[in-house]
């Protein structure tokens, strides 16, 4: 670390550190967004795979769910939604409807 420092304090370096190509990204903006059309992938079984083994023969213990969120994020939108606020949700609208009886109308 200290030899980046040196660089830092370098005055021919010095313009990195002003320089926004050389910052680091936010995390925020470095993961794709995507929207409530995609949700499913977060939690659906076909995008779901076990590894044992990672592409050099190391063994590993994770699965490609914890690869599909380190790369991509639900837009601001769609995140206020939970998995459970939605199930939730769809079952106020299931009961809302089998309250009404088929005859009467709303007044």
């Amino acid at each position: 670390m200290s030899s980046q420092e040196e660089i830092l304090s370098d005055e021919r370096f010095s313009r990195i550190t002003r320089d926004p190509r050389f910052w680091e990204m936010p995390e925020k903006e470095r993961k794709v967004k995507i929207d409530k059309r995609f949700r499913a992938m977060f939690h659906d079984k076909k995008f779901k795979l076990k590894y044992t083994v990672d592409k050099r023969g190391r063994p590993v213990n994770y699965t490609s769910t914890e690869n599909l969120r380190k790369f991509y994020a639900l837009s601001e939108s769609d995140s206020d939604l939970s998995e459970s606020d939605s199930k939730e949700h769809i079952e106020k609208k299931k009961k809302k409807k089998k309250g009404k009886p088929k005859g009467q109308a709303d007044s």
